[in-house]
């Protein structure tokens, strides 16, 4: 009875077009917001903040990027952690070798870096695509890592080729403690996600799940396919840059090439398939899935052997992972291919509806 939204009329294009037309969302999302930006910060332990909710606002971010590219202009793509790389050490360079340089411009900078990388690798979607694009980008998987390493000026002459950030000082105020670095993420996660919102409700977002959805029948309407895939290459690989930079700066402090690998393309692939595929929404739902699900296995495993005077074996709860993440993907591909944003939008469906039959 509370999710009805009889009697909430719209009389206007304005207010019809809103992102969130019905009262309750607006509601909850205030909500939402409140609780993310004042109760958390107040109530959660450094140790939240640092191992869960940080990591969990970078690679939603950097599921958001990839669900631009792969679920609203349905482009595969496998490079998405060397596309983070490419921020990470733009970021890094940009700070460490241009005098003044304001650490936000340093993350934009990133982003734009990878951006036009993602648009180099994104070359071949103008003539491959499915598997075979997903081959291409891998490309970028296994080449990125390998320039990072190879040529020593991006890791400023390291020999190990870890680098180490440089303190976040924004107007004076440094964010060297986890409640400030987690605020940060979450604002610009927060801008960055409502900007894709409105991105995909626009123009060029029609023109991407045009392209996704025929991309014949959308060239003979009229839309520019060489010109809508690179810009959702572009669009896709900035926002995985500057996912890459707040996860070196924001989150690990320190990172190495190697920490950029083909596994951490896939885990955030599986956030945008569990989450859902073409879903702003179903970013967030896949990130929080994955960032908490070895949290809760490692918690339920240890415990119940434990309980039953049992020994783990070294590596066991790391294979008992692979398989529940496998399972996973297979049910939600046969289930539920939408995934849990299709779950929460039918939820709210039935809510609209009840107590009445449907």
């Amino acid at each position: 009875m509370l999710y009805r939204e009889a009697g909430q009329f719209r009389t206007s294009y304005a207010a019809d077009q809103q992102l969130l037309p019905i009262r309750q969302d607006r509601i909850l999302m205030a909500v939402l917001l409140a609780v993310a930006f004042v109760g958390v910060p107040l109530f959660a332990s450094d140790y939240w903040l640092t191992a869960l909710l940080t990591p969990f606002l970078v690679f939603a971010l950097a599921a958001l990027g990839l669900n631009i590219l792969t679920g609203y202009a349905g482009q595969l793509s496998l490079g998405t952690a060397a596309f983070m790389a490419v921020g990470a050490f733009a970021a890094y360079n940009f700070q460490l070798r241009v005098p003044g340089m304001p650490i936000l411009g340093s993350f934009v900078l990133g982003g734009l870096t990878a951006a036009v990388v993602g648009v180099a690798f994104g070359l071949p979607s103008l003539r491959i695509k499915g598997f075979y694009l997903a081959v291409a980008t891998l490309a970028a998987q296994f080449f990125i890592p390998w320039l990072l390493v190879k040529v020593p000026w991006f890791t400023n002459n390291s020999s190990s080729g870890v680098i180490t950030s440089q303190p976040i000082v924004i107007l004076g105020y440094v964010f060297d403690t986890p409640g400030s670095k987690y605020l940060l993420v979450l604002a610009i996660v927060a801008l960055m996600a409502l900007a894709a919102k409105n991105l995909v409700r626009s123009r060029i977002g029609r023109a991407w799940m045009a392209v996704r959805d025929m991309d014949v029948a959308a060239e003979v309407i009229g839309i520019r396919i060489m010109r809508t895939k690179l810009i959702a290459f572009a669009v896709s690989s900035f926002y995985c840059g500057v996912a890459g930079a707040l996860y070196a700066y924001a989150y690990l402090g320190s990172v190495e090439p190697d920490g950029f690998n083909l596994d951490l393309s896939f885990r955030i692939l599986f956030m945008i398939i569990i989450g859902g595929v073409g879903s702003i929404l179903g970013s967030f739902l896949g990130a929080a899935f994955i960032t908490l699900l070895p949290i809760f296995l490692d918690v339920l495993l240890v415990d119940g052997a434990l309980a039953l005077g049992l020994n783990l074996p070294s590596g066991a709860t790391s294979m008992v992972q692979l398989v529940v993440f496998g399972a996973l993907i297979i049910f939600f591909l046969i289930v539920e291919p939408h995934g849990l944003a299709r779950l929460w939008q039918i939820g709210k469906e039935k809510l609209r509806l009840w107590p009445f039959p449907y």
